[in-house]
């Protein structure tokens, strides 16, 4: 497939030698104009590349606060069509950042594969994580993600042995998206000595870039998690930080893109100064 924003910017960053800052955030969270906001603040605050959770009822891998942030989302109205048109309106400032679209099946399929495929890749959409298709399932999504542009970016998990990683990583692109702890998004700190050798690991399988999420909340972890991998995921905190600036009935404040840029701006210092080894 064609280079992506995904690429360019992993390479971009190797250069530099330094990982990359990831953060997720629920698109339509606190609702759509705030949730817009968020993203378009984001990039200045220090983000690398931004993954927007798409919206879904039933999030099985997610831990309570982005479980609440979709919850959130629902309520005030996000659906694939909206979340598509952020995405749209984020490129009309911004060309280079990476998009990622994250979440489950279901909303997809219910949208229709191939049209979906077209108005994400129309959008500015560069990849997809969704985390309830296997390789298995590769026709399905994955290879005609790829045929027009977009990036298939698997999950790898400390349960996944050597048996298996050939599988999950035979088509995915972009990067891999390493699962730090065994559980749900944002229930347990990683530890860093296991997440360097499980990264090691993947890296000698695969010349894609290998970032690291599921439980990084602090500068700190970003920093130690960030020395061995070429990417940091930040979700729950933020995800945490929106939810704290929100008014009695869920609605955004004057503090909510503030709480949240002050946050990504202590992570991207974080990052920044977890030098990669090989750099």
């Amino acid at each position: 497939m064609t280079t992506t924003r995904i690429d360019r910017k992993f390479a971009a960053l190797k250069a530099e030698g330094r990982p990359a800052l990831v953060t997720f955030i629920t698109a339509g969270d606190p609702g759509f104009e705030a949730g817009l906001e968020i993203v378009k603040a984001l990039p200045g605050a220090g983000a690398d590349v931004i993954e927007l959770g798409m919206p879904f009822s039933d999030p099985m891998a997610d831990g309570p606060a982005v479980q609440a942030g979709g919850l959130r989302a629902l309520k005030a109205g996000q659906t694939m069509v909206k979340t598509l048109e952020m995405v749209r309106r984020f490129r009309e400032g911004d060309d280079t950042t990476p998009i990622v679209l994250m979440g489950y099946y279901n909303p997809i399929y219910s949208y229709g594969n191939e049209r979906f495929l077209k108005d994400a890749k129309d959008a500015g959409v560069d990849g997809l994580i969704i985390v309830d298709l296997p390789p298995e399932a590769d026709d399905e999504l994955c290879l005609p993600a790829m045929e027009v542009g977009i990036n298939f970016i698997r999950l790898a998990t400390p349960t996944t042995d050597e048996a298996r990683l050939p599988a999950v990583l035979e088509n995915t692109s972009g990067f891999v998206y390493y699962v730090s702890i065994t559980g749900i998004t944002g229930s347990a700190a990683p530890d860093a000595d296991a997440v360097g050798r499980a990264v090691g690991r993947i890296k000698a399988k695969t010349d894609l870039p290998v970032a690291v999420g599921f439980g990084v909340r602090t500068a700190e972890q970003a920093r130690a998690i960030g020395a061995a991998a070429d990417g940091v995921v930040v979700g729950s905190a933020i995800v945490d930080t929106i939810r704290a600036s929100l008014d009695a009935a869920n609605g955004a404040t004057a503090e909510t893109v503030p709480s949240v840029t002050r946050l990504v701006s202590a992570l991207a210092e974080g990052v920044r100064s977890a030098r990669l080894q090989d750099a």
